[in-house]
């Protein structure tokens, strides 16, 4: 039988952790270990991971006297990995039933792939999931890894909910550590380095639930132009890095800023029809990723969307509500 671990990292979600450790350990047809990782919570975590543990000989426990941010629960959590397969599972997300058992098949079935992830559903604090996720049959897709290269630099964003992505454990230790210098972009830059490794399956099926609530790490950052900001750090420091090499390196990095940029412009243009503050650094942001977006407004990424006409009609309808209010 194939074997998983599975990383908890955990700080002050005391009142998530039994509901995503069970998660886990009622996943069957699968051999696994599971590590919660505690940085120093102050609201009881660390008796509840207690009593986790007592509970199942499958958990393990590293409890921190002290926080030492989420990179290092991360990077530790990859270091502790011996199973054939690892997953990320933050304490405030659970999975979906069969998610551990249908990315691990897909990957037996199919040594080339050596990441797997699906879609999450996305729920409040106080929201209860009704009728559980399900993984019956799911259809994957699979990518080779130029394929999944271009198009997520295409898409100039992170496609993979975290929750959701299971890796070979022997190709994360060749990838390596997550970048502490990429505060919330990490996920993405790692992504892109498994992709140089070899292919990447995905579903369409429910395989995790991500819980959305004000202490999110994502729920830092400021604003639009900052997260375009996170983006681009992310493929630079990709394409310096272990992308470097790449044939196309230059090419793709370009994909990349054109996509930043396009929705940065388009972002700015709708705050600036509905007199919202920030579109001014939007548009530089646009024009400092491709300054042919000065000249030449960037049309083609509005035709490609499907929602384009319903964008465009909003934000002319909130340019004319602005007129009419200061005329």
């Amino acid at each position: 039988m194939k074997s998983i671990d599975i990383i908890i990292p955990n700080y002050n979600y005391a009142c998530y952790l039994r509901h995503c450790v069970s998660s886990v350990l009622s996943q069957s047809s699968i051999r696994m270990r599971v590590l919660i990782i505690d940085n120093a919570s102050s609201d009881g975590s660390q008796q509840v991971a207690r009593d986790l543990a007592a509970l199942d000989s499958r958990v393990e426990l590293l409890l921190r006297e002290k926080n030492l941010g989420p990179h290092k629960s991360f990077n530790d959590g990859i270091d502790w990995a011996q199973s054939d397969y690892f997953i990320i599972l933050c304490s405030d997300d659970y999975l979906a039933p069969g998610a551990l058992e249908y990315a691990v098949d897909l990957m037996e079935a199919h040594p080339e792939v050596h990441l797997t992830y699906g879609a999450s559903r996305f729920l409040g604090t106080e929201e209860v999931l009704e009728s559980r996720c399900s993984l019956e049959c799911p259809r994957w897709t699979i990518k080779d890894g130029p394929t999944f290269l271009r198009d997520i630099c295409r898409i100039g964003r992170n496609i993979i909910s975290g929750p959701t992505a299971i890796v070979r454990t022997s190709v994360q230790k060749q990838v390596g550590h997550y970048n502490p210098k990429l505060i919330h972009t990490d996920d993405l830059e790692m992504w892109l380095r498994f992709a140089l490794q070899g292919s990447i399956a995905t579903t369409d099926a429910v395989q995790a639930v991500a819980r959305v609530h004000p202490s999110n790490q994502s729920a830092t950052v400021g604003d639009l132009c900052q997260w375009s900001m996170e983006f681009e750090a992310a493929y630079r420091s990709f394409f310096n890095g272990a992308g470097a090499d790449l044939d196309n390196a230059e090419d793709l990095l370009r994909l990349a800023r054109r996509a930043l940029s396009d929705r940065a412009y388009w972002s700015a243009i709708s705050l600036l029809c509905r007199g919202e503050r920030g579109w001014r650094d939007l548009l530089v942001h646009a024009v400092r990723l491709r300054p042919a977006a000065a000249l030449v407004p960037p049309v083609s990424y509005l035709v490609h969307r499907p929602d384009a006409s319903s964008l465009i009609k909003a934000s002319l309808s909130a340019l004319t509500r602005r007129i009419a209010k200061t005329a």
